[in-house]
């Protein structure tokens, strides 16, 4: 893999930057730090940093909310069978489970439905609408899917069911007949924010309910820890409202998560840790997406719904097999396709991957399309055999709009779904080399010459002698971290170990220092480079180089000391 492109963001405009710095009485840098987010007044800040549920939209700013509403509360009133139905994933599931322990407070009419990744696919099914028919069930709830689904809402229109979509994907052309459809991406819709996640709609739908009935939030904001792990895992932007519910989510999370979350959190060894984003990302939400991938979406439903601690292990303690299945399993997929790529100097050399087995499981392809952009860093699609189709799952690099790409082509496809960096398609067998001839082209068009390379970005340029215990304590508050408002990442030019650097590691593959950048500081601050070794030999007798890093706290041995993280090195020279 190309070593990284360093790219700097640009510095806040100095006026702002200056005026906000004074009316919160912080150092410029952290003033610039906010000002890159768009925080620009007292009152912003005061959001980012102490965000408040009051601070919390109108529900009913969202085209169809009041209709939901009404017909969800007639529903209950009237003791119909309602069905919380939702896709596979780790946004479906904890969105049903999320409508489903709301409501079964009010009612005992509730069922929910996952469908099977492999025999129905994604989104709202033929099935699920006939097994509601066959129940006699007159509302579906449909969560984190269905503002495509425009053939399944006639369908349920024509057996009297009703349905209110909560979605956050991008529509297509035309809007299901549904009662409501809920999804904030909507053209028509005014909701001043876009980018909740599909629990965040469901969230959205029980917070209006609540303003209907005139009942208390409390029991609602109990089950942010559902929400939160839908932002982690859906990789949706932590700006605006999803920074508020991740927020109280994660408080919720780390002091009374729901049972079935804290079997999966003992599992993951977080007990003892303040859970963060990045623990949601790579070992929560792979955990609970694994049911879906493995076996079936109602296993993780079940975990996320049940009250009973003990019934809730023997669920995770499954969950989690699946969770180890699926590792060995993408492993090695991962390594097959690689192998394809290497041996094949016209798949080597493309401006994409597009690759298709019809052994590969279907449940693991994405995760694979994920780990080839690590290697080859490049639009990547991964196709299987599912019944007479292939489907495949999609991912993009920074900056190249993958959606756009597999629109392209949509007269080949049978279905497509997702938005600029992950999709999901079905193509028939017969159309598959054609749909990558292409698709291939497209990219090869428009992707540019800084897309194919790997960006590491930072914010700021600083100096070793900014960072002090109480500039991070500030860092710290810029949390939770996510997409567009990622860990604050630095650049350092011209520092140089002090003479106490060493290689670490069972096979000596990480890097550790005490920095300096001048000569004469008296004041060093340790760096840790994990799978930097092979540097030492090239950084050690006082060379210098540019450093870009994040800071973080570091305790060991009873002690708290600031640390460095290294994410690159590069530009190293003679200091003398």
């Amino acid at each position: 893999m190309n070593k990284p492109r360093w790219i700097i963001k640009e510095n806040g405009d100095k006026e702002k930057v200056e005026k906000l710095a004074e009316v919160l009485n912080v150092d410029k840098i952290i003033a610039n730090l906010l000002v890159q987010r768009g925080i620009e007044t007292y009152d912003q800040a005061r959001v980012f940093f102490r965000p408040e549920i009051s601070d919390l939209h109108n529900p009913f700013e969202m085209k169809d909310m009041d209709i939901a509403v009404q017909r969800l509360d007639q529903a209950i009133s009237k003791n119909e069978k309602i069905l919380v139905f939702g896709d596979y994933d780790v946004d479906g599931t904890t969105g049903v489970a999320l409508v489903y322990r709301f409501l079964r407070k009010f009612t005992d009419k509730l069922d929910f439905y996952i469908p099977d990744r492999y025999n129905e696919g994604y989104g709202i099914s033929f099935k699920a609408l006939d097994y509601a028919d066959e129940n006699k069930i007159t509302l579906i709830i449909a969560v984190d899917c269905g503002i495509k689904a425009v053939e399944k809402a006639e369908y349920a229109k024509c057996k009297n069911i009703d349905l209110i979509v909560c979605d956050h994907h991008n529509p297509g052309e035309k809007i299901p007949c549904a009662l409501a459809v809920l999804d904030p991406k909507r053209p028509e819709c005014n909701y001043p924010y876009k980018e909740l996640s599909g629990c965040g709609v469901a969230f959205k739908l029980l917070q209006a309910y609540c303003i209907y009935k005139n009942l208390d939030y409390y029991d609602l904001i109990r089950l942010l820890d559902l929400v939160v792990v839908s932002i982690g895992s859906d990789i949706v932007p932590i700006t605006g409202e999803n920074r508020i519910l991740a927020y109280y989510g994660l408080q919720q999370l780390n002091t009374e998560p729901l049972p079935g979350l804290k079997s999966i959190i003992d599992l993951s060894c977080l007990t003892d840790k303040e859970i963060q984003i990045n623990d949601i990302v790579f070992k929560i939400g792979p955990r609970i997406n694994a049911a879906g991938r493995m076996n079936s979406g109602n296993k993780a439903v079940e975990l996320l719904i049940t009250d009973n601690l003990e019934y809730a292990n023997d669920i995770a303690g499954q969950i989690n097999l699946f969770n180890d299945s699926r590792k060995e399993l993408d492993h090695d997929i991962t390594e097959q396709a690689l192998e394809l790529i290497k041996n094949n100097p016209e798949e080597l050399n493309a401006a994409c991957t597009v690759l298709y087995n019809e052994n590969w499981l279907k449940g693991v392809i994405g995760i694979v399309a994920s780990r080839l952009i690590e290697t080859y860093h490049r639009p990547t699609i991964i196709f299987t055999r599912s019944g007479n189709f292939a489907t495949g799952s999609a991912r993009s690099v920074p900056g190249f709009n993958l959606y756009e790409a597999i629109e392209s082509c949509s007269d080949l496809l049978e279905n497509f779904g997702g938005h600029m960096y992950a999709a999901g398609l079905t193509v028939k067998i017969e159309n598959f080399p054609e749909f990558k001839k292409k698709f291939t082209k497209y990219v090869e068009e428009h992707i540019t010459n800084e897309q194919k390379t790997p960006v590491l970005e930072a914010d700021m340029l600083i100096e070793l002698k900014d960072i002090t215990p109480k500039f991070y304590r500030i860092l710290r508050q810029f949390s939770p971290f996510g997409p567009q408002n990622m860990t604050p990442t630095f650049v350092t030019r011209g520092v140089f170990d002090n003479g106490s650097g060493k290689i670490v590691g069972k096979s000596n593959e990480h890097l550790k220092l005490k920095l300096v950048q001048h000569l004469g500081d008296n004041r060093c601050i340790e760096a840790i480079g994990f799978g930097f070794g092979e540097y030492y030999d090239k950084i050690k007798d006082y060379k210098s180089f540019d450093i870009c890093y994040q800071v973080f706290e570091n305790n060991f041995m009873n002690q708290t000391f600031l640390q460095l993280l290294i994410k690159d090195i590069q530009n190293i020279k003679n200091s003398f």
